[in-house]
């Protein structure tokens, strides 16, 4: 700045001319290469007069003068300094972080006069610089006003003002103590770290083209041909039917869409890697070139690699997050730009028109949701949004089925058979000693639940979600694709992503480095006898170790339903429930129990996971995130799922028959009902899919609200109020975001896609309640994060990562699945074949019944009063000699059908998955 006007002096910073403080967790800032020759000479930023300057025009005119000629005069020299000036000006001017697009796509009185004019705190006190980040500190803190800590933050500030960050410090009486210290990113950071971090900037766009006057000649045909009236008049005439429709089609449609007024389409804009050596083609002079979003980026990255100690031995001595961790700072984080209750800001219209319960039929406005929270968050709420979508065909479909089969409940022969049912011979006791003989009609309403789930339809409907999740996937990489080039996220390399400082810390030590090509920097290598491979195995014999505590939790409530089955208390109720349907009582009971240990076991899985993936010494942190998010799928897979695969393929497919049961710990086995266990089956898909919902929801909506209210408590005090109207102030008593803000949200989603489609055929349903869940989800997750989280550093991304690899794989396994449940744990084979042997369905109940003597079994009811010397038992099974008995031939006919059907259904299914995959 010029020595000339002092008045600038201390607003407008000096560029960094000379070299910045070398770190090692700071990369070095290397200059790009580009194809040919193009000399560029250094310009100062001094100039004393920047009254006048040129316009885009003359600055592409000048910009293509210096491209093809090497003379640079001393007027040119004198322009492009005014222009960085004024680019300073504009860049430290808050104003400039709303002013470019919003002044081309909405109203700009409305948002900026409303959400920055009316906010002073969103600036320094100079009303000029913009607050990019906000550190605080608790003076009320043992911890943070120790000598140690005091000399941290005079180190770790002084860092950041060596960096060329701007800090200015506010202390207000009245806020029991709280100290925060706001940071401003001036023009000279903020191009040098645009270039580090290779930030895809918007370019100038070309004055000049179309300035002739020449037009696309397929354009002027039609724009000559439209005006003879006789085209028209045959357009209007062949086509009155179909616009008709279309405006009925688009006036529904404009009810749910985004509203142009407050939310226009945004325009696309060319953009390329940030370099200075080629800033002529960036339209720096763009009041909005460096968004608020780039600031907080480029802010963050440098918090989280600046030094705190003078000690050379303390390799792990940087980063504001260890600060937060030793309490030498409570918080850093980007400012929201307004109040909820303020209209004009950003945050109060999305608050208002996008995370409003009453639009949750609406469309969401995502541009504007990436714009503000930043391109993960964006995909994320993307993701959700076409994933609800298409649920709605599988919830038709799943709806149809089940109505379809209530409305033919009653013409069910095998069903009337059951509730019809007249013999003396009863059905065999279901435990030892406790258990007495009962009657087939006592499971007559179970029966015919069992059909509304167990019918021809669930064929149809788990081949129908087949299809449904390989479209669901195929579909998704389509839109996946068209929000990239539309985000212009095209060109994110991935390998252009910088190292972690953990990961950088932990091998501080390590002498043998490697060149990163994309980066052009030397980066240590892990040792992988020394570091790579104990991690690696220590990590990979401790998530087995979790997942067999999974499994015996399973095998520990298989064991609790077992003993229920045997408990006196089933007798001496007059219940007839407990009674006759000791197993519906069993599995009701088992399957909450199931769940709280689920919820119990999260928070272990959650926790050793992050300090296991640490471990491991993964580079960039996106590596650090697919790493983390595999091992806690797994865990979580094996928690929600053990039970309900338990139940769809091992429950009463191994007990034995009445004198030769199959027993564990001298315990019988749990049996199916005599209408299998496909109804068991969909009640604990129901409690834990419902209930697992239900739960999320609750704690989603009032953990949040808690740690916000604990956050104050621990700060100030219950009895002590924070009140101000400074932002900054306000930002502070919301919940941090944190690197796993995200993770429990997709997490749920896709435990959720689990049970829709690995399970479908047993709970025809699950679609639907996924939709209604989801569509409240959508808006309560904006309201969380606009009300509750402070607003979260934005992330760069191509897609949704792991996940959609996880999705893919969870399609393959419901093919799988769904075949296996539909053919051995449902009747409809045994169904199938007996009606293709004898034609029809009469006398199918006692056809799939086998009596057996009392005399065999080994525990007779203790005082029975049943008197007759054989007992039914489900099954088909041939007396031999004695008390030997084995399986008929139907029963290996029937085996057969099953293996048959499988083979069927996987083939079909998985060629149609693999087909599309190659499409």
């Amino acid at each position: 700045m010029s020595s000339g006007d002092p008045s600038l002096e201390e607003d407008v910073p000096k560029p960094l001319l000379e070299k910045p403080e070398e770190n090692v967790f700071t990369p070095k800032i290397a200059t790009p290469i580009f194809a040919g020759s193009v000399k560029l000479h250094h310009r100062p930023s001094d100039s004393a007069e920047a009254e006048s300057f040129l316009s885009d025009e003359q600055r592409n005119e000048f910009a293509f003068q210096q491209l093809f000629h090497d003379g640079v005069g001393e007027l040119q020299e004198t322009e492009k300094a005014k222009e960085e000036r004024m680019a300073d000006l504009h860049a430290m001017s808050v104003l400039s972080t709303y002013q470019d697009n919003l002044s081309h796509d909405m109203n700009t009185d409305r948002i900026v006069m409303g959400g920055i004019l009316n906010n002073p705190s969103l600036t320094f006190n100079d009303g000029v610089r913009s607050v990019d980040f906000v550190l605080v500190w608790e003076a009320g803190k043992e911890e943070a006003t120790t000598a140690e800590a005091v000399e941290s933050r005079r180190v770790f500030e002084g860092n950041l003002e060596k960096e060329g960050l701007q800090l200015e410090r506010e202390a207000p009486e009245d806020l029991y103590g709280l100290h925060f210290v706001k940071i401003h990113a001036p023009l000279a950071v903020l191009r040098d770290y645009s270039e580090v971090l290779k930030l895809r900037m918007p370019m100038k766009e070309c004055s000049k083209i179309r300035k002739g006057g020449k037009t696309n000649a397929i354009l002027n045909a039609a724009l000559y041909m439209s005006k003879y009236s006789a085209l028209k008049d045959i357009h209007e005439k062949t086509n009155s039917l179909i616009d008709r429709i279309d405006d009925c089609w688009d006036k529904f449609m404009s009810r749910i869409r985004v509203d142009p007024a407050k939310f226009p389409e945004r325009k696309h804009r060319l953009t390329a890697i940030y370099s200075k050596d080629k800033e002529y083609l960036f339209d720096t002079m763009s009041e909005c070139f460096w968004t608020p979003s780039i600031r907080s980026r480029i802010v963050q990255f440098i918090l989280d690699r600046k030094r705190f100690t003078d000690a050379t031995g303390d390799d792990f001595g940087f980063g504001v997050t260890r600060l937060i961790a030793n309490n030498a700072y409570s918080a850093a984080y980007p400012l929201h730009d307004g109040d909820l209750k303020t209209p004009g800001s950003m945050r109060h219209l999305l608050y208002t028109e996008w995370a409003s319960v009453s639009k949750c039929l609406n469309y969401q406005p995502l541009d504007y949701v990436k714009d503000y929270f930043g391109v993960k968050i964006g995909l994320y709420f993307a993701w959700l949004g076409f994933y609800t979508h298409m649920l709605i065909p599988a919830s038709l479909v799943g709806l149809i089925c089940v109505i379809y089969s209530a409305a033919t409940v009653f013409t069910n022969q095998p069903s009337e058979d059951v509730c019809n049912y007249n013999s003396s011979v009863k059905m065999c006791p279901q435990c030892d000693v406790f258990c007495e003989y009962w009657d087939l009609r006592a499971t007559c309403l179970q029966s015919r639940i069992t059909y509304l789930f167990d019918n021809p339809t669930t064929v149809f409907f788990a081949i129908f979600m087949s299809f449904w999740g390989a479209c669901f996937l195929e579909l998704w990489k389509r839109y996946s694709a068209e929000m990239t080039h539309r985000w212009d996220l095209t060109g994110f390399d991935v390998y252009e992503e910088h190292p972690r400082p953990q990961y950088l810390a932990r091998l501080a030590h390590v002498k043998r480095t490697q060149l990163n090509v994309v980066t052009g920097e030397r980066e240590p290598m892990v040792p992988f006898w020394r570091m790579r491979l104990p991690a690696t195995l220590m990590s990979f014999s401790v998530v087995a170790l979790l997942v067999l505590l999974a499994l015996a939790t399973v095998l520990g409530v298989v064991l609790y339903r077992m003993s229920v089955l045997g408990a006196i208390i089933l007798r001496q109720r007059d219940s007839k429930l407990l009674t006759y349907s000791p197993i519906m009582f069993t599995t009701a009971t088992a399957a909450c129990i199931n769940l709280v240990f689920i919820c119990i076991f999260n928070y272990i899985y959650q926790f050793l996971a992050e300090w296991l993936t640490e471990k491991e010494l993964l580079r960039t942190q996106t590596e650090f995130d697919d790493s983390l998010t595999l091992k806690i799928y797994l865990l979580q897979f094996v928690n929600y799922y053990a039970s309900i695969f338990y139940i769809a393929f091992f429950k009463g497919k191994f007990v034995g028959r009445p004198g030769n049961y199959v027993r564990i710990f001298s315990h019988r086995q749990e049996e199916c009902s005599p209408g299998g266990c496909l109804l068991e089956l969909s009640i604990q898909l129901a409690i834990i899919m419902v209930g697992k919902q239900f739960i999320n929801t609750i704690v989603e909506m009032m953990m949040p609200y808690l740690l916000k209210w604990w956050n104050i408590i621990r700060t100030i005090g219950r009895k002590k109020r924070i009140k101000s109207p400074m932002q900054w102030v306000k930002d502070f008593k919301l919940v941090d975001f944190g690197n796993m803000g995200l993770f429990p949200e997709y997490l749920e989603m896709v435990l959720q896609y689990g049970f829709v489609t690995i399970f479908v055929a047993a709970f025809p349903l699950a679609p639907l309640f996924a939709l209604i869940n989801n569509v409240l989800e959508m808006r309560l997750d904006a309201k969380k994060f606009l009300t509750c989280y402070r607003r979260p550093v934005p992330q760069r991304v191509n897609d949704i990562g792991v996940w959609y690899r996880i999705l893919d794989s969870i399609g393959k396994l419901s093919i799988i699945t769904n075949g296996f449940i539909i053919a051995f744990t449902s009747e409809f084979i045994p169904r199938l074949v007996y009606l293709a042997v004898k034609g029809d369905m009469n006398d199918y109940v006692n056809h799939t019944l086998t009596d057996f003597n009392v005399s065999v079994l080994e525990y007779p009811p203790d005082g029975s009063h049943y008197n007759g010397t054989m007992c039914s038992y489900p099954g088909y099974w041939n007396y031999k000699d004695g008390d030997d008995y084995e399986h008929t031939n139907w029963y290996w006919h029937v085996m057969g059908a099953r293996l048959a059907f499988v083979v069927v259904f996987e083939a079909r299914n998985l060629t149609c998955s693999l087909r599309h995959e190659v499409n």
